[in-house]
């Protein structure tokens, strides 16, 4: 019987080698019987932790593994992104990638170790979850456990929520994922709205020969849409041109359109093949012949579901009568894009649960909220 007076629990920093590899295993798992839990590519959760990751260009961060007799039990990482401090001057730091066993002990020691480091660098703040930041996996889920998570949205253990509070966070946002089906029928009010300014505004596909122009375009766009959404930070160049190219080896130009009007770009969409989908029977590995499984899946035999996760319209439009139909003609471009190759059903997320124009639009067109994720904080 262990002595409830002596830790059991070890902690040590992520420093590459055999603790990173035991940081991205434990998720294996804990959600060895979870149906719903797919496994990510190995390759690209190393990744993120790369020092070539643009992230950690303007960001500093640690991560822990928690021990017990030498197994993992726990992990968790803390996040100081200096974009974020310089977007809302509020000594705010992240925390993230947490996982653990259903231990009191192991979660208190994680966030424990979390909170003084991000103490230590001056914060007075912590949100979270962020894997790694607001434009990656956000949210804890809260609702929606017995689907599978689409490609960038994060899955959990049912009882994470409650043991964020018993820490002392509290609930501060909730996001939502809609289900849609590309198929829809587009109520009649929206497709008159378009016609009308058909002779103002075209709508078209990203330019591949352009690639690096459009992707600037975008991110222009996508900066001054959310510019005023809560925690936002704006796309920085380096990692979102790096970004697009990788996207553009998965995916054909339509699943990424761009609205003009006289010309001028002020909306844009992208959608992602599923790549979860792709990737659900691998268990995260590529070798030996993963590999050749996951490229057949994605450019031949091609996901039945997809992702929609960036949508941007110009704030100068969004509360005008052209703002939903700019919305609308960019959502209709990309649906008959996916519903062309074969696509039969999209997530649309995260959406913030206050923003009523967009979930209206997005209502409106036969979506049905499914999944919840919540984001905490907690004053330090």
């Amino acid at each position: 019987m262990r002595d409830r007076g002596v830790s059991t629990i070890t902690l040590e920093v992520m420093t590459g080698g055999g603790n990173l590899r035991d940081f991205l295993a434990l998720p294996h798992r804990l959600y060895a019987s979870d149906p719903a839990w797919i496994a990510p590519l190995n390759f690209m959760q190393r990744e993120r932790f790369s020092p070539k990751n643009h992230f950690f260009e303007h960001a500093r961060w640690r991560g822990w593994v928690a021990y017990r007799q030498g197994l993992p039990v726990g992990r968790i990482t803390a996040q100081i992104d200096q974009l974020h401090l310089a977007q809302h001057d509020d000594s705010a730091g992240y925390f993230g990638m947490f996982e653990a066993e259903q231990d009191p002990e192991v979660v208190a020691a994680l966030f424990g170790a979390a909170e003084d480091w991000l103490r230590s660098e001056g914060m007075q703040r912590v949100y979270g979850p962020f894997n790694l930041h607001v434009n990656e996996e956000v949210g804890l889920l809260v609702e929606g456990f017995s689907t599978p998570p689409f490609v960038l949205m994060g899955h959990a253990l049912p009882w994470y929520g409650q043991a964020l509070e018993a820490q002392g966070y509290k609930p501060v946002k909730d996001l939502l994922a809609y289900h849609i089906r590309p198929d829809f029928e587009a109520p009649g009010v929206m497709t008159k709205l378009a016609r009308r300014v058909s002779d103002r505004v075209s709508v078209r596909p990203v330019r591949r020969r352009e690639l690096a122009e459009d992707a600037e375009v975008m991110r222009q766009i996508f900066n001054d849409a959310w510019e005023h959404n809560w925690s936002f930070v704006p796309l920085a160049e380096a990692e979102w041109r790096d970004t697009v190219t990788t996207l553009a080896k998965l995916m054909p130009d339509e699943y990424i359109q761009i609205a003009e009007y006289d010309g001028e770009p002020v909306a844009f969409i992208v959608a992602l093949p599923n790549l979860n989908e792709a990737a659900r029977d691998l268990g995260g590995r590529l070798l030996p012949f993963g590999w050749l499984k996951l490229l057949w899946r994605l450019k031949v035999r091609h996901p039945r579901t997809a992702r929609v996760p960036l949508m941007g319209v110009r704030q100068s439009f969004q509360h005008s009568r052209l703002g939903p139909t700019l919305a609308f003609m960019v959502i209709d471009a990309v649906r008959q894009a996916l519903h062309q190759r074969g696509v039969r059903d999209v997530e649309m997320g995260w959406i913030l649960e206050d923003n009523d124009g967009m979930r209206n639009i997005i209502e409106t067109i036969g979506g049905q909220a499914y999944k919840r994720y919540r984001m905490y904080e907690k004053e330090l």
